[in-house]
C-alpha cells in the first residue's frame, strides 16, 4: 500500500499579531506642530486679506475717512484741555468751539507768516539763481569746458527756467481742484472735531454698551489707546521744540532773518514724521538764500542736517521711550510701514497704535493669568459665570 506524504502541521506556537485598524492612526496622524502651524498659517492669511481689504475699502471713502481719523487724533490730544475749561465751570460745547476756533486762527496765522516769508525774499531768490547761471558757466570754463558748451548750457538752463512759469501756472490750475478738496478736507475735519470734543464721553459710553465685550475692558482699551495717543504727541512735543531751537540758533548764528516764522514752521512741521522736517527745511534754506546768498543757504542746509539726523538721535531715544515704551529703531519701523501702507495717515499713527496694542495684549495677558478671570469674555449662554476671584 501507498503512503501519502501529507505536510506536517506547524508546532502550535504563539498566534500572530493581530492589528486593530484604529492602531494605526498614531502611525500616519498629521502632528500636532504641524497643525498648529498650519492653522496659525491660514489665521495669517485671513487677516492679511482683511487688511488688503479694509485698506481698499478706506481707499473708495477716503474723502469720509481722513477728515474723521484726523479728527480723532486732534481730539484725543486736546480733550483733556476741554475737559479742564469744564471743571472751570464752562460749557462743554463752549471749550470745544474755543478750542476750534484757537486752532483755526493758529493754521491761517501759520499760512500767513509761510506765504510772507517765501514772497518777501522771491526776489532775491530769483536773482540769485539768475546770477547762479553765470558762476555754473564760469566754473564749467574752469574745468576746461569751451566756451560754446559752456554757453549752450547757460542758454539750456534759461531755457528751462523760462519754461518754469507756465508750468507752475499750469500747476496752478490743477491746484485750484486739489485747493477745493483741501477745503472739503479741512471742513468736515473741523465739524467732526467739535463734535468729538462736545460730545466725546458719551461716544464713548456708547461703543462701550453696544460692544460684545464686557464694558470695563473696552474702557481700558480706550484709556491704553489714549495715553499712546497722547504719550506720542507728547515726545513728538519734545522733538519739535529741540528742532526749532537749534534751527533757530543756526540761523541766528548766520543772520537769518524772519526767526520768528521759522520757529513756528520748524515747531509745527515736525508734527507730520520724517516728512514735515523736511519740508520746513526747505522753507527755511530758501529764506536763508534770498536774504543772505549761497553760503548762508548751505549753512542752514548743514543745520538742518544736524537738527534732523545726528542729533535728533540723542533726543527720539528719550523722548518715544518715555512716552511709549517702545524702541526708537521700532518707531521708525513702524512708520514707515504704516506710511507705506496708509499714506500720511499711517505715518502719524503708526507708532501710537503699535503701542496701544502692545499694551492692550499686556493687560489681556494679565486679565487671563488672573485667577477665576477668562480676559474679558462673557460666559457662553447654558453655563454658568466664573466664580469671582478671591479677595486679597
Amino acid at each position: 500500500m501507498r503512503r501519502t506524504l501529507l505536510p506536517r502541521r506547524p508546532p502550535p506556537g504563539p498566534d500572530p499579531l493581530e492589528t486593530v485598524p484604529h492602531d494605526l492612526t498614531g502611525l500616519f496622524a498629521t502632528p500636532r506642530w504641524l497643525r498648529d502651524l498650519g492653522r496659525s498659517a491660514w489665521l495669517a492669511v485671513g487677516v492679511m486679506l482683511l487688511v488688503v481689504a479694509v485698506v481698499a475699502l478706506l481707499s473708495l471713502t477716503d474723502v469720509i475717512v481722513m477728515p474723521l481719523i484726523a479728527a480723532a487724533v486732534v481730539a484725543a490730544v486736546a480733550a483733556p484741555a476741554v475737559e479742564a475749561l469744564q471743571h472751570r465751570g464752562v460749557p462743554r460745547a463752549a471749550g470745544a468751539g474755543l478750542l476750534l476756533v484757537c486752532a483755526v486762527i493758529l493754521a491761517i496765522a501759520v499760512v500767513v507768516m509761510v506765504l510772507t516769508g517765501i514772497s518777501s525774499q522771491f526776489d532775491e531768490v530769483r536773482t540769485l539763481l539768475a546770477s547762479a547761471r553765470e558762476t555754473v558757466a564760469g566754473w564749467l570754463v574752469d574745468l576746461g569746458v569751451d566756451r560754446q558748451t559752456a554757453g549752450d548750457a547757460q542758454r539750456d538752463v534759461s531755457a528751462a527756467l523760462s519754461d518754469a512759469l507756465p508750468a507752475l501756472l499750469r500747476g496752478l490750475g490743477a491746484g485750484l481742484s486739489a485747493l477745493s478738496s483741501l477745503v472739503v478736507f479741512l471742513s468736515l475735519t473741523a465739524l467732526s472735531l467739535f463734535f468729538l470734543l462736545k460730545d466725546g464721553p458719551l461716544i464713548r459710553r456708547w461703543v462701550e454698551g453696544a460692544s460684545r465685550i464686557p464694558a470695563p475692558v473696552v474702557h481700558q482699551m480706550g484709556d491704553r489707546v489714549l495715553q499712546a495717543l497722547r504719550g506720542y504727541f507728547f515726545g513728538v512735543t519734545i522733538v519739535a521744540l529741540y528742532n526749532a531751537g537749534v534751527v533757530v540758533a543756526g540761523a541766528a548764528l548766520f543772520g537769518v532773518p524772519l526767526l520768528g516764522t521759522i520757529a513756528v514752521v520748524t515747531f509745527l512741521a515736525a508734527y507730520v514724521p520724517y516728512l514735515g522736517a523736511w519740508s520746513a527745511g526747505v522753507f527755511v534754506v530758501l529764506v536763508a538764500l534770498g536774504a543772505k546768498g549761497p553760503d548762508a543757504a548751505i549753512a542752514m542746509i548743514v543745520v538742518q542736517l544736524l537738527a534732523n539726523g545726528v542729533l535728533q538721535q540723542l533726543v527720539q531715544p528719550f523722548a518715544y521711550g518715555a512716552a511709549l515704551g517702545i524702541h526708537p529703531l521700532a518707531v521708525l519701523v513702524v512708520t514707515l510701514g504704516g506710511g507705506a501702507l496708509f499714506g500720511a495717515a499711517g505715518l502719524i499713527l503708526a507708532a501710537p497704535v503699535t503701542a496701544a496694542v502692545t499694551r492692550i495684549t499686556a493687560d489681556l495677558s494679565r486679565r487671563r493669568g488672573e485667577p477665576g478671570s477668562t480676559a474679558g469674555v462673557p460666559a457662553q449662554p447654558g453655563q454658568p459665570a466664573p466664580p469671582p476671584a478671591p479677595a486679597s
